[in-house]
């Protein structure tokens, strides 16, 4: 019933620039939270940085003034500028949206399948 379908992953040097983008799909009434998760091998899976429908938007201390999270309420889309990256942001990167669907009455949690950003020389 919803997707969430990720793209713009790949190999980058360190200090480089990547664009992650993410479109919702499906019978959707509204999104609230819309956010960018990560897992490096190893790791717990690990919030990047949110944005709420209202445009309030937060990040984890390691990624601010690096990263910045971007939405597009009526297109139902979610984006992450990636700069001045680093080995350490080497991870599978997750779009996570809270999507109320049309005919339900509370909203659910969906992922994305994940797209890999691979920060090396």
């Amino acid at each position: 019933q919803v997707q969430l379908v990720e793209s713009g992953g790949g190999l980058v040097q360190p200090g480089g620039s990547l664009r992650l983008s993410c479109a919702a799909s499906g019978s959707i009434f509204s999104i609230n939270d819309m956010a960018w998760y990560r897992q490096a091998p190893g790791k717990a899976r690990e919030l990047v940085a949110t944005e709420t429908r209202r445009g309030i938007t937060n990040y984890r201390d390691s990624v601010k003034g690096r990263f910045t999270i971007s939405r597009d309420t009526a297109k139902n889309t979610v984006s992450l500028q990636m700069n001045s990256l680093k080995p350490e942001d080497t991870a599978v990167y997750y779009c996570y949206a809270e999507i109320l669907l049309h005919g339900r009455l509370k909203p659910y949690g969906y992922w994305g399948q994940g797209t890999q950003v691979t920060v090396s020389s």
